[in-house]
């Protein structure tokens, strides 16, 4: 998955947290499903950060 798919399905997870009326069980799925989210965008931006450090050397 993108960058911008994985920060899309973070933002989804934290209007669904606001908005919605869910349970204590359901709040948590989602607040991980956005977490992992976050972690696999940060992933891809530290990436693509060494991919332009490797063309300015």
């Amino acid at each position: 998955m993108s960058f911008e798919a994985n920060l899309k399905k973070a933002n989804e997870a934290l209007t669904q947290l606001n908005e919605e009326e869910l349970s204590l069980e359901e709040s948590v799925k989602i607040y991980k499903i956005g977490l992992e989210s976050i972690e696999k965008a940060r992933l891809e931006l530290e990436k693509a950060k060494l991919e332009v450090e490797k063309v300015d050397e």
